[in-house]
């Protein structure tokens, strides 16, 4: 049964691994998508000249 499994493995596993792989690296730098990785990259920065006002008192002693 190991070996079985193991030639499994070695094949058929493999292959499916490199697919995923490759269809995720597609995904990514598919056409179109440069917008959201642009925005999603930006979130850091996105109150950098302004912070946020600081969160109400209230909110702060429910969390603690």
């Amino acid at each position: 049964m190991y070996s079985i499994l193991r030639e499994f493995a070695d094949s058929w596993v493999l292959l499916l691994m490199f697919l995923f792989f490759v269809g995720v690296f597609v995904w990514v730098f598919r056409p179109g998508s440069k917008k959201v990785h642009s925005d999603t990259a930006d979130i850091p920065f996105r109150h950098e000249d302004s912070p946020l006002a600081d969160a109400p008192q209230n909110a702060q002693n429910k969390e603690a």
